[in-house]
């Protein structure tokens, strides 16, 4: 429109509040996720555990199975249990996010359109909540959220006073969800930030949890130590997961050392995200 002919006006819609403006990332990002069959797929197949565990919640309550089976001995629905649950939904969530979190950052990167996010009134701080939240919603569907309808589920089955002396489950299935999903998500956007080719960025994911694991278990072997595990990611987060849900711990690994390298490794990631998410690049000849 020509300037001259005075016929513009300012937006008169409403506004985004600023507390959810970030999620509006998360928004876009769903519709290309969404039009993936494949990652459908991968999202309906990540449901068939919980269907699997809802099933034998409910059978120690069948009066059927208990004639045909002695389902009580066993199978036992405790913490263990539910442990066993979020382990397998956590190796899922970490499959989902070598998958989908390497697109997230490196295009925008690759594109050169930070630039276009931030001069509008968006900070970096709301730009990687937002790519944040594009995994950290979607695993929560698979992780937590289905754990804590599980509990629920167990809790009206056997009633109030399970529910009271297992408080602590439920508070595990959460917490332990949400430290693995922060993990997860800052690994995957640094690497993405940092390597702009797709593959390469999800293998060097797969790569941050499994080869480490190998080289730290060579270390511990060498050194006849378990302090070689404290480089394995996925030991680190078992040793927290087995002392939220109060269990013996068998990694061998301290509760505080274990949480003081999830958090080393966060930091590094944000510091790496820091370095990256700029409004501008410098390039030296």
């Amino acid at each position: 429109m020509a300037v001259y002919k005075r016929g513009y006006e300012g937006y008169q819609g409403q506004l985004t509040p600023e507390w959810s403006r970030f999620l509006v990332i998360a928004r876009q990002a769903y519709r290309r996720v969404f039009d993936s069959k494949r990652m459908i797929a991968f999202l309906a197949l990540s449901f068939v555990p919980v269907l699997v565990y809802a099933i034998l919640i409910y059978l120690p309550h069948n009066a059927g199975a208990l004639q045909i089976f002695n389902i009580r001995k066993l199978l036992s629905i405790d913490a263990g249990f539910f442990y066993h649950f979020i382990n397998t939904q956590g190796f899922l969530a970490f499959v989902l996010t070598a998958f989908l979190g390497p697109g997230l950052i490196s295009a925008d990167l690759a594109n050169n359109a930070l630039p276009l996010y931030f001069c509008r009134p968006f900070s970096r701080t709301e730009y990687v909540l937002g790519k944040m939240s594009v995994l950290a919603i979607l695993l929560s569907a698979i992780t937590w959220i289905p754990g804590l309808l599980l509990f629920a589920f167990q809790s009206y089955l056997e009633g109030w006073t399970w529910f009271v002396q297992n408080m602590y489950i439920g508070s595990a299935i959460f917490v332990g969800s949400w430290i693995w999903i922060a993990v997860l998500s800052l690994l995957a956007l640094a690497m993405s930030a940092w390597v702009k080719w797709k593959l390469a960025a999800g293998a060097l994911i797969m790569a941050s949890v499994f080869v480490t694991a190998g080289f730290g278990e060579a270390m511990s072997n060498m050194l006849h130590t378990d302090s070689g595990g404290l480089i394995n990611i996925l030991k680190d987060t078992d040793a927290v997961w087995f002392s939220l849900f109060r269990l013996d711990n068998s990694t061998g690994l301290s509760v505080e050392s274990a949480v003081g390298m999830l958090v080393a490794v966060s930091g590094l990631c944000l510091y790496l995200l820091s370095r990256k998410i700029r409004a501008y690049e410098v390039e030296r000849s």
